[in-house]
């Protein structure tokens, strides 16, 4: 096993939220029943080589008919709290317009069965699975997208909002925009800056607009949004891989944040920026991307190192892999680096108005190893038990940090990974639908149940 020390979660109080976190297009599976709409990944995940072995989202691990035993999983490993999407398109099967009270009738099932189990269910409002009919019309680039958007938050909320109280509106805008409007390695699929820059416009305004549309609607509601983040390291000292450094930087890390709390855009004298300025005219709506958020949820893997790169267009940067550098990494090529995840959450927490965070996701992928039917995934544990001691660190500093959400309670289909890379605390067979819990999901409950250890 692995020689990091013993860790307890009573160091981090009572109150403070653990839980984990699944996406409806991962998990559900059940894609075109009960009124279910399309999504972009259904469509996307057709296209050839798109997607490792060509796997689909249409079945992944069945969580629309598997729900309760999952959650009795959940309960079971000692977590407080379940954070999972709604399904744009088994809501609004149109994206917009009329009602499936199929999708309803299932979300409120899934929510009365976490409260029967004492789960405190965190709803994302979008995970990046947006209906193919409204990508049709021009998807996050679209002008009306924050009109559909607001139909969509509205719904959910008037629906579900007298059982509901915790809210995320966005997961990882800057992911989903760049991957599947910039680079096109990932739904809809889309290239080029005049994709980008609209789409990074639009989901900057339907964050803010989100968090007031469920501040009207939802009484005492907790409302956040998820941004992804990465301590962006310069190679070297030359002052040109250090400006590389910052221009990544304000993409990764800046581009989403400041805009909510009011700062408006990054600019700092970056090409990029000053696109994104005349694009949108963005000095218009510093106000209209502003909103007062009661937490900010982080989602942190990895750090990433850049050097200057001249052959790549505007960013003019490119990342020096781990493996490259020799430097400990996932099976995902991603470094470990727990006290850069320990930095990260001080950087955010630094910020003046940003008043709680929640880590809505960490995990990592590793290649596990199934003996005699256990699944062994030491590499796992060691790795969390790593980055809870940076996240207590800064807890016990001072820092309003107040959860922890795993990525993530069950194998799924990764995106462009298909189903390769394995993140889940347990292990799913595809072909079967068997759940096993991994080591790693032992070692969380013990750790949660835990009464006297200390670090």
């Amino acid at each position: 096993m692995t020689t990091t020390a013993k860790i307890s979660s009573n160091n981090f109080g009572n109150d403070f939220l653990w839980g984990v976190s699944i996406a409806a297009a991962q998990n559900e599976g059940a894609y075109n029943i009960d009124g279910r709409g399309l999504s972009i990944w259904d469509v996307f995940s057709k296209r050839s080589g798109k997607i490792k072995a060509a796997a689909k989202p249409f079945e992944t691990c069945d969580f629309y008919h598997r729900y309760k035993d999952d959650l009795l999983l959940t309960k079971a490993l000692g977590f407080k709290v379940f954070r999972f999407s709604i399904s744009w398109s088994r809501i609004l099967p149109g994206g917009t317009g009329k009602i499936n009270k199929e999708g309803i009738a299932f979300y409120h099932t899934l929510i009365d069965e976490c409260l029967k189990l004492g789960l405190i269910p965190f709803v994302t409002l979008y995970h990046w699975d947006l209906p193919h009919a409204l990508e049709k019309e021009g998807g996050w680039t679209s002008h009306f997208l924050l009109k559909w958007f607001n139909r969509f938050v509205t719904v959910c909320a008037e629906e579900f909002g007298d059982k509901v109280k915790n809210w995320i509106i966005l997961n990882e805008p800057m992911a989903f925009t760049a991957l599947g409007y910039m680079l096109g390695k990932h739904a809809p699929g889309k290239t080029g800056l005049n994709n980008f820059l609209p789409a990074i416009h639009n989901a900057a305004m339907a964050q803010a607009e989100g968090g007031r549309i469920i501040r009207s609607i939802v009484k005492k509601a907790y409302i956040g949004t998820s941004v992804s983040c990465s301590e962006v390291v310069p190679f070297s000292s030359n002052q040109k891989d250090i400006d590389a450094a910052n221009r990544i930087d304000i993409l990764l890390n800046r581009l989403f944040i400041e805009p909510s709390l009011g700062l408006g855009y990054p600019d700092d004298q970056f090409a990029l920026m000053e696109k994104l300025h005349l694009h949108n005219k963005a000095w218009k709506y510093t106000e209209r991307l502003k909103f007062d958020f009661d937490f900010i949820g982080l989602q942190n893997y990895f750090p990433i190192t850049v050097k200057y790169n001249p052959v790549i267009p505007i960013i003019q940067a490119s990342e020096v892999k781990a493996v490259t550098r020799n430097v400990p990494h996932t099976a995902m090529g991603w470094e470990i680096n727990a006290e850069s995840f320990y930095r990260m959450i001080k950087r955010f927490a630094s910020y003046d108005n940003v008043k709680e965070i929640i880590i809505t996701e960490n995990g990592a992928f590793f290649k596990d190893k199934i003996v005699d039917g256990v699944v062994n995934d030491e590499q796992r544990i060691d790795y969390f038990q790593k980055y809870l001691a940076a996240l207590l660190k800064a807890k016990q500093e001072g820092i309003a940090v107040n959860g922890y959400f795993a990525w993530t309670l069950m194998d799924n289909f990764e995106w462009s990974e298909g189903f390769h890379a394995r993140f889940g605390l347990i292990h799913v067979d595809f072909k079967t639908q068997l759940r096993t819990v991994k080591q790693s999901g032992h070692w969380f409950r013990d750790f949660l149940l835990s009464q006297n250890e200390k670090f």
